[in-house]
């Protein structure tokens, strides 16, 4: 379903964001404006596109995913062995966790319709062991870490991109492994021959360029697990400031204007919600206004998938602020940029704060 309606003329925001400075546009690339998301499915060319550690080329057919560790059976496969097993498809809204959280990452962000192989069904044939608690995933791609950077313990290594969860996680029915993308078989830059979707979960934990995945008894620390995709927020304790930290996991519920058309006479606002629960209800307010309901229109296919919403609005000429909010099912709102939950987080992952947008109507 698209956003546009035949005849209506899209008016740009007038807050752009600022380009991506150039030690990070070969982390993030592919970032579209906003406005030119404007169909429930992201097309495969308009998708962001994250790499921490480069961009690997794998030649498929040579392509090998061990599935190993704390487990009964090792289990090597091929891409034709992957693709032979029952498939299951998802519609999925994958953000990045630092999305809106930097001037520049404003539209890390797509919804776009995966399909593949069960994780749970290739680890149930694996065959878990007593006391297997954790399952990590390898990329293929890989790049150099320090560890106390210039002090005596100094550690300089190369390591693979990696990401676990809880094997309660793995064995959720919807995680896959991933080998298409919009009907299409899986393009490069987003992880091809064959990647992880974990529905519900930020980007970071859609681990791209699968190479191995072991089941282990014990916790899995890294860079990506404990250094880094790290929030970092101040709580008020009698009255004593304490710093929480808690891994970047699950996506949480939000909500973002995406573009603003005029048709007969009239401007319509219409922008996407989604979260980990179903979406109950969007929220806009114009400059300092009351609220007003949207309407949720497309299509509905639970909390994996964002939801469109639009709104009619007799706009007045000038400078305006368009702000949403996304209300969920048991009634939680997206915070306010002056919530404590945004206001006192300290690193820009999970900034699921209300969304302001400028525009000027002439």
């Amino acid at each position: 379903m698209a956003f546009a309606q035949e005849g209506e003329r899209l008016i740009p925001w007038s807050d752009q964001p600022a380009p991506v400075p150039p030690p990070l546009a070969n982390v993030a690339r592919n970032l579209p404006r906003w406005e030119d998301l404007d169909s429930w499915i992201t097309p495969t060319g308009r998708f962001f596109q994250i790499g921490h550690y480069g961009w690997p080329a794998i030649d498929a057919g040579a392509w090998r995913l061990d599935i190993l560790g704390h487990v009964d059976t090792p289990l090597r496969l091929s891409l034709a062995e992957l693709r032979g097993r029952p498939r299951q498809e998802v519609t999925f809204t994958i953000e990045c966790s630092g999305n809106h959280g930097l001037p520049f990452l404003t539209s890390a962000i797509g919804n776009a319709r995966w399909a593949g192989a069960s994780l749970a069904d290739i680890l149930r044939q694996a065959g878990l062991k007593d006391g297997a608690k954790e399952v990590v995933f390898f990329g293929a791609d890989q790049g150099d870490e320090v560890v106390r950077g210039g002090t005596p313990l100094e550690l300089r290594f190369t390591t693979r991109f990696a990401r676990s969860m809880s094997l309660d996680d793995a064995m959720n029915p919807a995680t896959m492994l991933c080998y298409e993308m919009n009907g299409e078989a899986l393009p490069a830059a987003h992880g091809a021959p064959t990647r992880l979707i974990a529905p519900g979960w930020y980007g970071i934990a859609n681990v791209k360029w699968l190479q191995r995945i072991e089941v282990r008894d014990t916790r899995f620390v890294n860079r990506f697990m404990g250094r880094d995709y790290v929030t970092i927020r101040e709580e008020r304790r009698n009255g004593e400031t304490i710093i929480q930290e808690t891994a970047v996991g699950r996506e949480l519920l939000k909500s973002a204007p995406a573009r603003v058309t005029f048709r007969d006479g009239r401007h319509r606002i219409a922008g996407m919600a989604w979260g980990p629960a179903p979406i109950a209800a969007v929220e806009v307010r114009i400059d300092d206004g009351p609220w007003m309901r949207a309407t949720l229109t497309g299509p509905d296919q639970g909390p994996s998938a964002w939801r469109i919403w639009t709104l009619d609005w007799p706009a007045e000429r000038g400078e305006h602020r368009i702000t949403s909010r996304a209300i969920d099912a048991s009634g939680q709102v997206q915070p306010a940029m002056d919530d404590p939950l945004i206001a006192n987080k300290r690193t820009y992952w999970e900034s699921n704060g209300q969304v302001t947008r400028l525009i000027r109507i002439g």
